[in-house]
């Protein structure tokens, strides 16, 4: 096949990957609220940029926020002047991550090894449960990671041209860049220490060259810091402090109360990168028919992989997608491993099938279940069990479920079945199946679960906001942390509460959302609010 076939297939193949991304990821977007906290929080942030107008510094409730750079809320501001203020329009910056990501994960596969590594790779990343769910979602994440990893791959390219091209030295500098300004100098700490051991590994024998570190500080310095810069010139330096304060408050101890276990992470990437991550399991051992540039590729890889893992397990903070940067390391040593057993270089384990069975029928079951505990929630409510007074109330909660949404998770686990039964013979027609089967199963899971989900969770809260926005309202929410009620409440400079202290004021009406475990404490001290009604957990309150 002559160079120009090559390029026009791989040209084809980009089109329909990015059309197929497109159908995944864009509709229905906007169909569910924004989840608090940090849905809430980010899209909150870009809607202040536009009431206020001022687009450098990040706010919320129209104060000063350090925790994070602005360059996803910026992106988000330019979505809600396109679409408007709404959910559709926080989220839809993800999905355009999401068309990039699986394009550029089948062109480098493609380019690696061949032109089925790369559909492969783009599969398997948009066929497990995290990685697909993240793109349908307003967190920084995506094109956190997105920057990250491609800034890497830039530098093994680098590597693999024997350092003679220094545009990729600043392509890497340039991403790693984009990834601080999205949140943070844990980019640059991904880089440098995936960079640092692959250097202990190579024991020190890396020869980069005066003239490419100093361009790559240099882009680095220009792009990545480029707010930072901004706000020094504005003498906003308290700022920078609190933000370099608060990243290492992230890893010395629990923040807002996110804490678990040291083994959180490699129990969210073995469960929630299902199917992946049982394929990665094959990938550790050493293959000599892989060429340099493949053995270079997959040994960054392996790094990147255990460096993300290390660092945030060690980290005192924990939330789900802190370790959401190893779903691409991970998915490239799942596909290498899936690869090079359809060539017969490494065996087929049975232990594999009968791990993607398992975790099916444990996703699987969870969500058929949750239809049929609505059902009898009732019963569950009378026997006592729930002790916790909030959970029992949002159980009430009607949540309209429809009656077929427990199929969904009979769909995986026979999809998985049959995947594994009718294809074992064929072992690409048995990946395929599984993680087309996976895919659908979340698509499903998204579009009609997820919303009756937030029936119970959020949803009252959310629907007593958006029946009183726009009228000059103040809100409170008391005894609890949200941004629900900067955002639903389409609250202005005016309506802003910034202290508790303040609902003493006569002058403005005022609306005090509180839970259901913290009724007698608000009445007790706050005796002239009038209580207005409570539902599913949620109580409130009103100023007479």
């Amino acid at each position: 096949m002559n160079q120009t076939t090559t390029h026009t297939i791989a040209v084809r193949d980009t089109l329909l990957i990015a059309a197929a991304a497109i159908v995944l990821f864009v509709p229905f977007t906007g169909r569910t609220h924004l989840f608090d906290w940090d849905e809430i929080n980010f899209a909150e942030s870009a809607r202040e940029m536009i009431v206020t107008g001022d687009y450098l510094n990040v706010r919320i409730n129209f104060e000063l926020f350090w925790e994070k750079p602005p360059l996803f809320i910026w992106m988000q501001v330019l979505s809600m002047k396109l679409f408007g203020i709404n959910e559709f329009a926080a989220r839809i910056p993800n999905a355009v991550a999401g068309i990039l990501t699986l394009s550029l994960l089948y062109n480098a596969g493609r380019t690696l090894f061949n032109r089925r590594f790369g559909l492969l790779w783009a599969l398997v990343y948009a066929g497990s449960m995290l990685p697909h769910f993240y793109f349908k979602s307003g967190l920084i994440d995506p094109w956190f990671n997105l920057f990250i990893f491609s800034g890497i791959w830039a530098f093994i390219r680098f590597l693999e041209t024997n350092s003679e091209r220094l545009s990729l030295i600043v392509l890497s500098a340039a991403l790693i860049g984009l990834g601080t300004l999205t949140k943070g100098p844990v980019a640059l700490l991904m880089f440098l220490l995936s960079g640092f051991v692959f250097l202990i590994l190579k024991k020190l024998k890396l020869k980069l060259g005066f003239k490419a570190l100093f361009f790559y500080i240099v882009t680095y310095l220009f792009v990545g810091g480029f707010w930072f810069i901004l706000q020094a010139l504005a003498g906003n330096t308290e700022i920078l402090i609190d933000f370099f304060n608060y990243q290492v408050e992230l890893f010395g101890q629990k923040v807002a109360g996110h804490g678990g276990f040291p083994g959180y992470h490699v129990a969210v990437l073995l469960a929630g990168v299902f199917p992946a991550s049982l394929f990665m399991l094959k990938s550790f051992k050493k293959n000599e028919t892989d060429s340099l540039p493949q053995k270079l590729y997959k040994q960054w890889m392996m790094i990147l992989f255990w460096v993300v893992l290390v660092v945030f397990s060690v980290a005192k903070t924990k939330i789900v997608h802190y370790s959401s940067l190893a779903y691409f390391p991970l998915s490239f040593l799942a596909v290498y491993a899936i690869h090079k057993t359809s060539e017969k270089a490494l065996p087929e384990r049975k232990s594999v099938s009968f791990g993607i069975l398992f975790f099916a029928v444990v996703w699987g079951t969870l969500v058929s279940a949750l239809p049929i505990i609505d059902k009898y929630k009732t019963e569950l409510i009378e026997s006592g069990k729930i002790r916790d007074k909030f959970t029992t109330a949002n159980l009430t909660a009607d949540a309209d479920w429809s009656g077929f949404e427990w199929l969904f998770g009979l769909f995986l686990i026979a999809g998985i079945v049959v995947s594994l039964t009718i294809f074992r013979e064929h072992y690409l027609k048995k990946i395929t199946g599984i993680f087309l089967t996976s895919l659908i199963f979340v698509n499903l899971t998204t579009l009609f679960v997820t919303p009756r989900i937030e029936k119970y969770s959020q949803n009252a809260a959310i629907e007593f906001l958006e029946n009183h926005q726009n009228h000059n309202y103040s809100f409170y929410t008391f005894g609890y942390k949200s941004y629900a009620d900067y955002f639903y409440g389409r609250i202005t400079p005016a309506q802003s509460i910034k202290s508790e202290k303040e609902l003493s004021d006569t002058i403005r009406t005022i609306f005090v959302l509180t839970k259901i475990t913290k009724t007698e404490k608000f009445e007790s001290q706050y005796p002239d609010y009038q209580k207005l009604y409570e539902k599913n957990g949620f109580v409130f309150y009103t100023n007479k």
